[in-house]
């Protein structure tokens, strides 16, 4: 058998894989990213995942298990990992690789591209069919994440403190239970039990329902577009084949792939999770 795990910042994706290549089960847990959260709390929640796997499976008979998380930035958390999914499954070789690998797996398998994630957060990579290349920061929800669900959700409730967004809009948020007060816009985002770039971007939902509001479909086009200025347009000639991982740049691929033709930009296939991507690569490898 064979894992494939796919852990981001709002879930992790577990799959269990027959020797034939048949999902015999499909697990989802809270996501893991050490950049954001201490190492212990990865570890606990890999473990759990694992307890819950051996409890319906034989340890033994996991072969192979492949990683993919956020924040996998040192040799002491790769290592804590490791040690966590080798104490629960003895027998298997285990890969353990950054979400962004994962990404240019999933959306670009062994061809060369760009690989883009479009999802909670943003990030993308130069993939030469084998390895990342080149690599333009992401910076996180903070600093960065251009085009991604949190960053919307940021720009949006900005406004929102601030009296920019229109009378019509304010009221069909606050109709469907979201914050509209400033105490209480302050109070969800920083003081909440979940991380805030999980917050800001569970409302994209809402906003993608009012997108042919102008106002709305300006704060949507503009987060694209500084996503595809600041980021992917880096990579130049690279950049006109570009793959796209994640639900956020799914659910807007209408908005997305006409935008990016504009700068002359070619999107390919779109992946709702990294997982469907990473299944076909890693059952092509048997």
């Amino acid at each position: 058998m064979k894992i494939i795990t796919d852990s981001g910042a709002t879930k992790g994706d577990w799959r269990i894989i027959s020797d034939q290549g048949g999902e015999l089960k499909r697990l989802l847990t809270p996501g893991t990213n050490v950049s954001a959260q201490t190492l212990q709390v990865v570890l606990n929640t890999i473990s759990d995942a694992c307890s819950l796997i051996c409890r319906e499976f034989h340890a033994e008979a996991v072969t192979n298990i492949h990683y993919y998380t956020a924040g996998v930035v040192t040799d002491t958390i790769r290592e804590g990992i490791e040690n966590v999914l080798r104490g629960a499954f003895p027998k298997a070789d285990i890969e353990i690789q950054n979400d962004l690998v994962g990404c240019a797996r999933a959306a670009c398998g062994r061809r060369p591209g760009v690989a883009a994630i479009l999802g909670t957060g943003s990030n993308s990579c130069q993939w030469d069919g084998k390895s990342i290349v080149s690599h333009v920061n992401s910076g996180g929800y903070i600093l960065g994440d251009e085009g991604s669900a949190s960053v919307l959700g940021k720009r949006f409730l900005a406004d929102l403190i601030k009296g920019r967004v229109p009378a019509e809009i304010v009221r069909e948020f606050a109709d469907e239970g979201h914050p509209t007060g400033y105490g209480d816009i302050v109070q969800a985002v920083y003081h909440s039990d979940g991380a805030p770039s999980a917050f800001l971007g569970s409302l994209a939902p809402f906003i993608a329902r009012h997108y042919f509001h102008p106002y709305i479909k300006e704060l949507v086009n503009g987060n694209f577009r500084d996503f595809i200025e600041g980021t992917l347009l880096q990579y130049g000639k690279a950049s006109e084949r570009v793959g796209v991982v994640g639900g956020f740049g799914d659910a807007f691929k209408h908005v997305f792939t006409p935008l990016a033709l504009s700068y002359g930009i070619e999107i390919g296939e779109y992946f709702p999770d990294p997982v469907s991507g990473l299944l076909k690569y890693h059952l092509e490898e048997d």
